[in-house]
């Protein structure tokens, strides 16, 4: 018999694009909302074909995803649901489609990897963020992914960074503003603005009208290589240096220790392999998406805290999560904080 663990290796390749489409086409739904649901009855209320429903439940089930009474009805288990359920902050559905759309595809890179490296790769295809934003609708894909990946984590993130006593948070890459909503809802006192490339406006613009926000979240359209970050006392950094090569890693870092008030704070949030660098199976696993979809790596915590002693970062500590999402803070020697405390003024037609 195949070990247990092979078996999901050789198997997991069906599972990621059954769990998108029983999400995408509102079977899971119906499971949490009125489930436990034969497979027919799941079918009726989805509008789907029947015996394919059953052989994808059949699936999920053998994954541990759904559960299957003796009776023929499929559940989702209590410690799934979150997860699941899209109308809550934990649904990862959008980076489900995202690894199946985006990164499945790219995986056949692999090979070319294997045999010319990454410097030899990267030098024939564009940026990653042409990629990921080469039109409305990857733009939006990709950025739901984000939002899926991060609000859920960033709500304990928020917490474990401490964030009373800040002003003005400088959220660098922020997407659609997962993080920055998070901070905003932990710490009323606090006001953000997202600096991030223009086509991200229109998205954050959403995200501030949905929650409503418009008062205490801005947007800054730039490109965090080219131009100077915006001031704050709160510098945060949430899965962004993972993308990029030492070099730029480490320019982006003195960008953020130069934009950071003293005495002000660095928040890098990523993934962190364990000491021992043999997991977690997750960090593993995007350690090499970003090899095939980036141009960086995922790192120790130790390793990252190197990194902001480099920049000229002090007092660094790692606080985990109870998640796959961890904190790695750096304080800004100096008293005092010279960054404004009023709420800034959100650009015409922008946010995110």
């Amino acid at each position: 018999m195949v070990p247990p663990r092979l078996e999901l290796a050789v198997y997991g390749l069906v599972a990621a694009p059954v769990l998108h489409l029983a999400d995408e086409h509102g079977i899971l739904a119906a499971l949490l909302a009125e489930g436990p649901l034969t497979a027919r009855a799941a079918a009726e209320r989805t509008g789907t074909d029947h015996d394919t429903v059953e052989r994808m439940l059949l699936v999920l089930t053998a994954f541990g995803i759904v559960e299957r009474a003796d009776g023929g009805e499929f559940a989702v288990p209590g410690e799934m649901a979150p997860f699941l359920d899209g109308a809550g902050p934990d649904h990862i559905g959008g980076f489900v489609q995202h690894m199946v759309d985006e990164s499945a595809g790219r995986l056949a890179a692999l090979e070319d990897l294997l045999r010319r490296g990454s410097d030899a790769v990267d030098a024939d295809r564009p940026a990653p963020y042409d990629r990921f934003y080469r039109d409305e609708a990857s733009t939006g894909a990709f950025l739901q992914a984000m939002w899926d990946l991060s609000y859920g984590v960033s709500q304990e993130l928020a917490e474990l960074a401490a964030l009373d006593g800040h002003r003005h948070l400088v959220d660098v890459g922020g997407a659609n503003g997962p993080f920055a909503v998070a901070a905003l809802e932990w710490a009323p006192g606090l006001t953000a603005v997202v600096f991030d490339l223009p086509e991200v406006a229109p998205h954050l613009e959403e995200t501030r009208r949905r929650h409503g926000l418009a008062d205490r979240l801005a947007f800054q359209a730039g490109d965090f290589f080219v131009d100077d970050l915006p001031e704050g006392d709160l510098i945060a950094l949430g899965y962004v240096l993972s993308n990029w090569p030492d070099a730029e890693r480490l320019a982006l870092l003195r960008k953020a220790h130069a934009a950071c008030a003293p005495g002000g704070r660095v928040l890098v949030m990523e993934r962190l392999f364990d000491d021992g660098r043999r997991g977690p199976i997750s960090t593993a696993v995007m350690n090499l998406e970003m090899q095939v979809e980036t141009r960086g790596r995922h790192r120790t915590g130790a390793e990252y805290r190197a990194m902001l002693a480099e920049a000229g970062f002090a007092g660094t500590e790692v606080r985990r999560s109870s998640r796959d999402k961890h904190l790695v803070i750096g304080t800004k020697p100096g008293q005092g904080c010279r960054c404004r405390s009023a709420a800034p003024t959100p650009r015409s037609g922008s946010g995110w």
